[in-house]
C-alpha cells in the first residue's frame, strides 16, 4: 500500500498502526465533523463524502473524529482482537 499521506481512499479500508478505519460511503452526510477533528486523516471528496487520507494521525483523534460523525459512518476495527472499536 503507497503511504503517500495525500493519496485519498474511498470505500477502501486503511490500516493505521492495529486499525483498519473505514468510511461508509452511503452513511456519509458530508457534516465533516471528522475534517474538523482530525484533518490530516479525513477530508471531504468531490461528492461532499468523507474519504480517509493515507496519513498517521495519533489514533485518538481518529477514534474521536469517528465518534463526532452523526451518521456514525465510519467504522474503526482492532485487527488485533479481532473487534470493532466503533460503533461500538
Amino acid at each position: 500500500m503507497d503511504n503517500n499521506p495525500q493519496q485519498p481512499t474511498a470505500d477502501k479500508e486503511v490500516q493505521i498502526g492495529k486499525y483498519k478505519i473505514k468510511v461508509i460511503r452511503s452513511l456519509c452526510i458530508g457534516a465533516a465533523s471528522c475534517v474538523a477533528v482530525s484533518p490530516n486523516i479525513f477530508k471531504l471528496d468531490s461528492e461532499n463524502k468523507a474519504i480517509i487520507l493515507q496519513g498517521d494521525d495519533a489514533l485518538e483523534n481518529i477514534l474521536m473524529a469517528a465518534q463526532s460523525c452523526p451518521t456514525k459512518a465510519i467504522v474503526i476495527f482492532d485487527t488485533e482482537t479481532n473487534t470493532q472499536v466503533w460503533p461500538a
